[in-house]
């Protein structure tokens, strides 16, 4: 900047003694010009090295908060690695004790194997052993009940009800069974002439006429008076019948009619009367 006003007092000097006023106005007014712009030139540089400071400034800033982060980074990086060692120190000791478990002689695991199949083998028995006495128990059990239930007095007319629903149903075994187990437990009992007369029923249901005649028989000698009496009459003198007996079924419907004149029956027994030669 020296140098420049330097040069222009210079050229002033040298234009002074023979230039005119005029001519010396105008290198003035340049002057001045290039005084503005030299003066404008210096603020824009100014302007220009605040800018470049401060940008510097702000990369420098940037840079340190970089290095910072970097350091960081690098830190976490070699904590891990750190970490990744220590565990691999860890692993490398557990190979090592199980290397060393795996070097325990082959005979040792075998001898430890057959004991522990013996010991399975003696449970295993043992377990069959218990549930061999606990069935055998529970048999024992249920056939002590079944025989208890059945050697449990029942009620007499629950036990005639049911032999007369399995006379009703079809099943004369069952039938005969229980009105035979009825007479044997109650025989005095207001129900025991029916019980008879059912058995009777159930022998006439299969045909069987010599035993079902019997039965009647039986309840027309044990229970005289009873309802079931002229009944039975009525039904010997059929199976008398049936196995073609005419002459014994003639004499039971004769006698029926004379002592029973007015019952039912009597007025049945007329009618094969007729029928019966």
């Amino acid at each position: 900047m020296k140098l420049i006003n330097l040069m222009l007092l210079l050229l002033v000097a040298s234009l002074t003694g023979c230039a005119s006023q005029a001519a010396l106005d105008n290198v003035r007014n340049d002057i001045d010009s290039v005084k503005s712009r030299l003066f404008t030139v210096d603020r824009e540089l100014a302007t220009v090295r605040e800018e470049s400071r401060l940008n510097v400034e702000t990369i420098e800033k940037g840079f340190k908060a970089d290095v910072l982060a970097v350091r960081k980074m690098s830190a976490d990086i070699q904590a891990t690695i750190d970490g990744t060692k220590s565990e691999m120190q860890m692993l490398s000791g557990k190979l090592d004790d199980a290397s060393l478990s795996a070097k325990k002689p082959a005979a040792e695991l075998a001898r430890y194997r057959e004991d522990a199949d013996k010991r399975i083998v003696a449970l295993e028995e043992r377990l069959f052993k218990q549930q061999a006495v606990i069935d055998s128990l529970t048999k024992k059990m249920t056939e002590l009940a079944m025989v208890k239930k059945e050697e449990a007095p029942q009620a007499p007319d629950s036990l005639y009800l049911k032999g007369l629903s399995s006379l009703k149903a079809g099943d004369v075994v069952a039938a005969r069974e229980q009105f035979t187990k009825f007479l044997e437990q109650n025989p005095a009992h207001e129900l025991a002439a029916n019980a008879q007369y059912g058995i009777g029923e159930t022998y006439y249901a299969e045909k069987n006429y010599e035993p079902a005649i019997l039965s009647y028989q039986d309840v027309i000698k044990n229970y005289p008076g009873k309802e079931k009496v002229v009944a039975a009459m009525l039904k010997q003198a059929m199976a008398f019948n049936a196995i073609k007996d005419n002459k014994s079924a003639i004499f039971v419907l004769k006698k029926l009619v004379e002592g029973f004149p007015k019952s039912e029956e009597a007025g049945k027994a007329r009618e094969l009367l007729k029928v019966i030669k």
